[in-house]
């Protein structure tokens, strides 16, 4: 289920907020983000982590292809298949092994960005993160 929660015009670059209550915080050692979520690879994402010593086909999922549309985007990253979580997320101490290269989806989350036009709206995605109207998060 995803919640509009802000709208920004591209040529002027003002905010709407839609959603003034929302609030985020990202907790510790949660890593519930990385369990169950398919997460996209962009080209980038995968070159990044080659660089730190990865090969591709520990992490890329070649089998889950992401499309916008008719338009080929990319794969999604490998999930261990005990848990179903992300291979570069810590079972025990719930951290990711890549956290300063992770992907551009990983960054983000849990919201996702769609351009209309000149108008870029702001989703969030996940309800059950618990993040998600913490009462310690920020506003958008």
């Amino acid at each position: 289920m995803e919640r509009l929660l802000a709208k920004i015009n591209l040529k002027t670059g003002e905010l709407d907020v839609i959603d003034e209550d929302f609030r985020f915080k990202c907790i510790d050692n949660c890593g519930k983000c990385c369990i169950e979520n398919d997460v996209p690879l962009r080209d980038e994402d995968i070159e990044r982590i080659k660089e730190l010593g990865y090969d591709e086909d520990y992490f890329v999922d070649f089998t889950k292809m992401v499309y916008r549309g008719s338009n080929f985007l990319g794969y999604t990253i490998k999930k261990r298949p005990f848990d179903d979580a992300c291979v570069f997320l810590d079972p025990e101490t719930k951290m990711c092994r890549i956290y300063e290269n992770r992907p551009l989806a990983c960054r983000i989350y849990p919201f996702k960005l769609v351009k209309h036009g000149d108008e870029l709206e702001i989703y969030v995605r996940d309800v059950d993160c618990p993040g998600i109207n913490h009462p310690e998060g920020v506003p958008v």
